[in-house]
């Protein structure tokens, strides 16, 4: 896969999310996190342009001192995102995704369930050591 027509091998797949894919990649010296935006339908979010978002969303971030993996460079005409990847994090990746607060998604409605030592979140550290 290329990112600003420089090639990179796809390790392996690290996660799919309502935005994109994000794959371990390698140029043969060192390893990254490639993440190529999808437009694939997600029933509960309205996108609008995928790649300026996280564009714009990384810059709001970085600007507030967010510690977060570096954007080392975007090809915003195929979609693709090459960030830092830090090593022994590879199931750790964070997206710049930043979005207006809703209700429906708060602590409460959803952060308790991932957040708290509740079945879902025990089940979820146990799949995942």
């Amino acid at each position: 896969m290329t990112v600003n027509d420089k090639q990179y091998e796809i390790l392996k797949l690290l996660g799919k999310g309502k935005g994109g894919y994000s794959y371990l990649a390698g140029d043969g010296s060192r390893k990254y996190v490639l993440k190529q935006i999808h437009h694939e339908p997600c029933g509960y979010y309205q996108f609008g342009n995928k790649i300026q978002a996280e564009l714009r969303d990384y810059e709001k971030l970085r600007k507030i001192g967010i510690k977060m993996p570096v954007m080392i460079e975007a090809d915003t005409e195929k979609e693709r995102i090459l960030k830092e990847f830090i090593q022994g994090e590879e199931l750790y990746y964070i997206d710049y995704e930043c979005n207006d607060y809703m209700e429906e998604w708060n602590f409460e409605n959803w952060g308790v369930k991932y957040w708290s030592k509740t079945p879902e979140f025990l089940q979820y550290v146990q799949e995942h050591e």
